[in-house]
Parts: structure tokens; C-alpha cells; sequence
């Protein structure tokens, strides 16, 4: 088998997939011949999502704040191999407020914390079985600040860390667990920033492939991650930005 095929089955979980980039991984990840179940957080964005149901995928409303949605969630899930945390929001201007900073955090980060430990269980492998796998999605943004958005700062800077001390308490269970932080990439989130044009110029300039991602130049990395050919990564944050914070 090619270290880039996954086995016949293999089951993501991509939490926040009814997003712009949390769709593009799941597609990608049903372009590999996977199964995938996608969340988003309501109903109502699982119908704006531009996923529909069909062969191999699986969509499901989850608040990831909810401990209780949670806990039924997962008894509904049966088999997994791999899950995306992809769940992600950010208040530019209001993240000084502390609920506000508290809400962003909530969802980032320990939102985050609470999917890995809800699906550890089922992403334990014994010794010599193709270890489960964990990607989370973090952000440029956890190595450079942006003065609008602190929480969502502190969050990603927090799946960093997060990342790498779970990949250490885990690796025993044999489950891999990797972050892929994106660079800028135009999603509906800052899609109102972005009719800016000369705020949209001057990022792309600063870029040194001279261009904003699109949701599918992220999407590659995290499927690799959880590829046999990545089976010797854990602790690794992947960088997906273009070169911007090379130099």
C-alpha cells in the first residue's frame, strides 16, 4: 500500500468542518477515499455549509462549549481513526471584552481539549497497529500577534502548546497528535476586511508567494498528517502560510 492510502474505512471526525477550511479538508479527505463525519456548530450552519450529505460523508450539528452535546455526540460515534479540530471564531475589536475573550478561548481552545478527550477511546491503538491521529488546527497567529484579536492569539497559542503536550502524554496509547496553523486565507470570516483593497494588497505583498491561501491549500497538510506517511510525526506544528513567517 502507498505510504499516501488510507485503508478502506478509515473514519475522520473534522469538528468545524461545515467551514470554509474545514470543508476543503473534507472533501480532501473524501477525495482519499475516507469516511468523514462533519460538524458545524447549529443547524443553521450545517445549511449554509457548502458540504451536502452524500457517499462516505456524515454531517452533524455540535457545539463544542456543550459538554452535553458532546457526550451524545459521541455515543453515536462507533469507530474512528482520526479527528480534525477545525472549530474556530474570533471577535477582531471586541476580544478586550472578558466575556468576549472568554467565549473565543472557550470554543479555540479547551473546545479543542474537550473533542480530544471525548475521542481518545476510540483513537487508541495497541503496539503495532497504525497509530490514531490528531490535527488541530491553530493559526500563524500563535507565533504572530495581531493587536485586534487577542483571544484569538492566546487561543492558537494555546492549541500549540496544547498540541505538544498531548502528543507526549499520548504517544503511549498510541495515538499521534499534530497542528497545522494556516497563514492568511480567504475564508467568510475576513471576507468583509478583505474588500479593503489596498489592506488586501499590502498582505499579499508582505506574502512571499505573493498571494492569500484559499481553503484548500491548507487542506493537503492536514491530510498528509494523518497519512501512514506521516506515521513518525507527533508534536509537530506545520506551518501552512506562504513563507510569511520565514523572514
Amino acid at each position: 500500500m502507498s505510504l499516501f492510502a488510507f485503508q478502506p474505512g478509515y473514519r475522520v471526525l473534522v469538528v468545524g468542518g461545515a467551514g470554509d477550511i474545514g470543508a476543503a479538508i473534507s472533501r480532501a479527505f473524501l477525495q482519499a477515499g475516507c469516511e468523514v463525519v462533519a460538524t458545524g456548530v447549529n443547524d443553521a450552519a450545517l445549511a449554509n455549509s457548502m458540504l451536502q450529505p452524500g457517499q462516505g460523508l456524515t454531517l452533524a450539528a455540535l457545539d463544542v462549549t456543550d459538554d452535553g452535546q458532546i457526550a451524545q455526540f459521541m455515543k453515536e460515534v462507533d469507530r474512528l481513526d482520526a479527528l480534525v479540530n477545525c472549530a474556530g471564531i474570533l471577535a477582531r475589536f471586541d476580544e478586550f471584552q472578558l466575556a468576549t475573550f472568554q467565549r473565543v478561548l472557550d470554543v479555540n481552545l479547551t473546545g479543542t481539549f474537550r473533542m480530544c478527550s471525548a475521542c481518545r477511546p476510540l483513537l487508541e491503538r495497541a503496539a503495532g497497529q497504525r497509530p490514531g491521529s490528531i490535527v488541530n488546527i491553530a493559526s500563524m497567529n500563535a507565533f504572530a500577534a495581531l493587536p485586534t484579536i487577542p483571544a484569538y492569539c492566546a487561543s492558537k497559542g494555546g492549541v500549540v502548546m496544547l498540541t505538544k503536550s498531548l502528543a507526549l502524554a499520548w504517544a503511549d496509547a498510541g495515538i499521534r497528535v499534530n497542528a497545522v496553523a494556516p497563514g492568511y486565507v480567504e475564508t467568510s470570516i475576513n471576507a468583509q476586511g478583505r474588500k479593503d483593497a489596498a489592506h488586501y494588497q499590502r498582505i499579499a505583498a508582505r506574502i512571499p508567494q505573493g498571494r492569500w491561501a484559499q481553503p484548500d491549500d491548507i487542506a493537503g497538510s492536514v491530510v498528509y498528517l494523518c497519512s501512514p506517511a506521516a506515521d513518525y510525526m507527533t508534536g509537530s506544528v506545520t506551518t501552512v502560510d506562504g513563507g510569511f513567517l520565514a523572514g
